[in-house]
Parts: C-alpha cells; sequence; structure tokens
C-alpha cells in the first residue's frame, strides 16, 4: 500500500499553513472582503477553499479533492488517494474577534486510510503534521475532556461525571484534536456527526503522534466512504483507550 512518499507530508504541511496565512490577511483586513457581497466567514472559506485547490491541482494533477467547500466528484470513490480539505473548520470562530479556536484542515486519504494530514492553527503560528509528528507531553491534573463550544454533548458529560473529570468548550474539530496533542486536554469526543473533512486531517496527525483515534465504539475511521458522514469520533490518550471504550460499552 506504499501509494504515498514524503512529499505528501511536505505538501500537506505546507498547504495548510499557507492557506492559513492567507485566511489571518483576510481577518485582518488586508483583503477587499468589501467588495464581494460577502460575509467574513464565507469569503474566508471560499478563498482558502480556491488556494488549496490551487495548491493541490498544481502539485498533484492526478489526484482527487474532497472539500467541504466544493461538490464532490462522484469519480473520487474508485480512487485511492484523495485528499481530503476543511479550508475553514470552525467558521464561527473564525468570525469572532479574538477567538483563536479555528483550523485548516489538509489530509490525504490512501485507500481508506489517513495517512497523511496536517492541522494549522493559524493564530498560534503552528501546524500539527504528519511530516513531524508532535510528542504529547504527560499528562498531569484530572482527566480534561473538550467537546462543542455550541452545543451539548451528553457523551462528553457521562465521561466527565464517569471520570471525575473537566469539561471544556472549544470550537473547532481540529482544534480540539490538537488539543488532546498538545496536552492542554485528554478526551476529545463527538457524537451526533460530522463529515468527513471535520476529521481526517485532525486523524490523520493523531495516529501518527501515538494517540488514539476511533469510533466511539472503538472500530477505526475510514475515509472516502460513500456516504461522507460520520457520525461518531473519539481521540484521547493511549492510556485513557480502554477505560472510556469500557464506559461506553
Amino acid at each position: 500500500m506504499a501509494n504515498t512518499s514524503q512529499l505528501d507530508h511536505e505538501f500537506a504541511n505546507y498547504a495548510a499553513t499557507e492557506a492559513g496565512k492567507l485566511l489571518l490577511e483576510i481577518r485582518a483586513g488586508n483583503h477587499n472582503l468589501d467588495s464581494s457581497n460577502l460575509d467574513l466567514g464565507t469569503y474566508g472559506d471560499i478563498q482558502s477553499h480556491e488556494l488549496l485547490v490551487k495548491l493541490i491541482s498544481d502539485q498533484f494533477p492526478n489526484d482527487i479533492i474532497l472539500s467541504e467547500e466544493a461538490t464532490e466528484d462522484p469519480s473520487r470513490i474508485s480512487q485511492d488517494r484523495v485528499w481530503i480539505i476543511d479550508p475553514l473548520d470552525g467558521t464561527r470562530e473564525y468570525c469572532i474577534k479574538g477567538r483563536t479556536d479555528w483550523a485548516v484542515h489538509v489530509a490525504l486519504s490512501n485507500f481508506g486510510i489517513p495517512e497523511v494530514g496536517a492541522v494549522a492553527l493559524p493564530n498560534f503560528g503552528k501546524t500539527y503534521s504528519t511530516l513531524d509528528p508532535p510528542q504529547t507531553p504527560i499528562s498531569t491534573g484530572p482527566i480534561k475532556i473538550v467537546y462543542s463550544r455550541t452545543r451539548t454533548v451528553p457523551v462528553a458529560e457521562f465521561l466527565s461525571r464517569e471520570m471525575n473529570g473537566e469539561l471544556l468548550r472549544m470550537g473547532s474539530a481540529g482544534a480540539k484534536s490538537m488539543a488532546v496533542i498538545n496536552g492542554n486536554a485528554d478526551i476529545y469526543v463527538h457524537a451526533g456527526g460530522q463529515y468527513e473533512w471535520d476529521s481526517c486531517a485532525p486523524v490523520a496527525v493523531a495516529l501518527a503522534s501515538g494517540i488514539h483515534a476511533s469510533r466511539l465504539d472503538g472500530t477505526p475511521l475510514r475515509y472516502n466512504q460513500k456516504d461522507l458522514h460520520v457520525p461518531d469520533l473519539l481521540i484521547c490518550r493511549k492510556e485513557l483507550v480502554d477505560p472510556v471504550l469500557t464506559l461506553l460499552r
């Protein structure tokens, strides 16, 4: 299954970083947003999407792109290599001055496996990627469970009660996932549905970093599926996998 190379990892890191820089410029008012008749979030989404599509198409003209901001190409199902991108994950947060919990996702699904990925957190000038997987620091203090900023997640509240944990609300799925990787959280749990572009890059980075990522029942996550809906997600430190899955069974 050697269908990826070092170039793929380098490219994902580069592309996510560049899109993040563009989004920071737009957010700072360095683009002519007023003439577009679009709100900030929509404009940022479109501009980031267009940049990423150009970068990918120029570098990998034979690869398929699956983006939140474009109509899917049905031929992707028969392709081994599919780039799965979320040009602006956490659009609500991006539109709120001072919020930092938004991200750019660039991933490559190889035979359905998230082998390559990058998650840029532009406000921090940081891109987490499979190019140089980060090492997660040792956890201290109570278990911290990060979940959606805008909706209730009963499974997160259940785990918090059962594990005497602390709940942390955050926006972007990428930001929440990277919070586990950088040690600011121990568990990210989601139920109620996402789409492949919400989790493919975060899952790729998590797995490369030695962090567990699966469905809530422990089954592996697969991408470039016919149904793009991903019902639920668990990203957590390896030592917490068995306790969490036992509680969820």
